[in-house]
């Protein structure tokens, strides 16, 4: 059930995402009176197809590839590789016989439509579901730390009181994806003391490659509930119970508490307990995959939830919006010049899927969706031929030079084009398989 959930996410978001990004192309084309053979949600590869219906000049459906999407504009080369229809005479209804300006719009219109759709999952969702923050001054508990951080000299507990000598106001600034790609300088206090800790150019490559939280947020936590037939229901543990002590180590904060377990994995431990007034002992064997069998809930830090009205939404949301582009665009930039390793940051359907997680939660679902189609306008804007990328850099080049290129010429740099995409999806797909087999 937890896959079907993962799959039932990704699927709907991409079945948005790529329908409205191929809606853009089609009334684009439309709009200059341009024949639109075909209106696909996935690839019917191979002539396979779930569903469809034509209306019009215009055969709609849904393939049965989940990898894509696409219209068939007639008189345009593209993935197709139909070329029966150059070999007659330009038809005022086809894709070569418009402007090159026009061409261009019809190219960029899937992009545009993606930018705008982010831009408005982003400032819808900071409308309906608020800007949700914490105090930086509120962590009371301070901040958690994964083993990297440890080496640069993090503990837990460390409150973070600056980022580059800008005091932090919200606690969420600090594990922005940012500051890890442009190599942040912390402000660390610790108890008396306080410290620079700067992060090195070779950070985010450990950080991406280990895919572990950088820096989290300490918390106290009790029982909310007990699994059924569970090592903790067989103990005697009661929600509302809380962790004193495992073997007489402090347990008080999740992350300790979790350590504990983990390093304890198939053995029977000593649990210390707060039940109401009460101190208890209890004898708890520790599962095989290092916990005991309930759901945790952590106690209220004080977050913070800021409602805003429709015109400061959309500023936020664009800012929000945009933010997140620019943070990809120079990951993936630190991709190309070695600084991250492409197989672990690089993600495909199958990876995607686990960040969606195995609960449907509407709220994290906008947000990746928003955040995708900001990514996918990125993606296919890359001068890369068969993306619309590509083609918009010809007809660029075309209206330069004043001619058009080469039918040959185009039908080449399209089979370039494909087989580099058909590499990408090969070697992401690997990765992504390959990945969930070693972890």
């Amino acid at each position: 059930m937890n896959t079907l959930i993962m799959a039932g996410q990704l699927i709907l978001a991409l079945s948005i995402l790529i329908s409205l990004h191929e809606l853009g192309h089609f009334l684009a084309a439309r709009a200059f009176g341009i024949k639109v053979e075909k209106f696909y949600l996935f690839f019917d590869a191979w002539g396979v197809k779930l569903f469809s219906f034509k209306k019009g000049d215009t055969e709609y459906g849904i393939g049965w590839l989940p990898l894509g999407g696409y219209v068939k504009i007639s008189g345009m080369i593209d993935e197709s590789m139909d070329t029966e229809q150059l070999k007659s005479d330009p038809q005022p209804w086809e894709f070569r016989s418009k402007p090159a300006w026009q061409r261009l719009i019809v190219m960029l219109a899937g992009v545009t439509v993606n930018i705008i759709l982010g831009v408005i999952i982003y400032s819808g969702s900071i409308m309906y579901y608020g800007d949700k923050y914490l105090l930086n001054e509120d962590a009371k508990y301070g901040i958690t730390v994964s083993p990297y951080a440890y080496d640069l000299g993090f503990r837990d507990g460390d409150k973070i009181i600056a980022l580059n000598g800008k005091s932090v106001v919200r606690f969420n600034d600090i594990m922005d994806p940012s500051n890890i790609v442009n190599h942040a300088v912390y402000t660390v206090r610790r108890g008396d003391s306080t410290f620079d800790i700067p992060l090195p150019d070779s950070s985010l490559k450990i950080i991406t490659s280990t895919k572990i939280r950088f820096l989290g947020l300490r918390q106290t936590f009790y029982i909310a509930s007990i699994t059924k037939n569970s090592n903790a229901e067989k103990a005697g543990l009661h929600d509302g119970d809380r962790f004193i002590s495992i073997n007489h180590w402090p347990s008080n904060y999740f992350d300790q508490f979790k350590d504990l377990l983990f390093y304890r994995k198939g053995k029977t431990v000593m649990i210390e307990v707060q039940r109401g007034a009460d101190t208890l002992n209890i004898p708890v064997e520790v599962e095989k995959d290092g916990t005991l069998g309930f759901k945790a809930k952590m106690d209220d830090l004080g977050f913070k939830t800021e409602h805003h009205g429709f015109v400061q939404s959309i500023e936020i949301g664009t800012h929000n919006a945009f933010t997140s582009l620019l943070t990809n665009i120079q990951a993936l930039g630190k991709v190309f010049n070695g600084e991250v390793d492409p197989t672990k940051s690089l993600m495909g359907p199958i990876a995607l899927a686990t960040v969606f997680g195995a609960q449907w939660d509407w709220e994290n679902f906008w947000g990746l969706t928003g955040l995708l189609s900001m990514v996918l306008a990125f993606m296919n804007v890359l001068p890369i031929p068969a993306l619309d990328g590509g083609h918009a850099l010809f007809l660029v080049v075309e209206m330069i030079i004043r001619r058009p290129l080469g039918d040959k010429f185009m039908q080449v740099t399209q089979i370039i084009g494909m087989v580099i995409l058909l590499s990408l999806m090969v070697f992401v797909f690997g990765n992504d398989i390959w990945n969930l087999i070693s972890h």
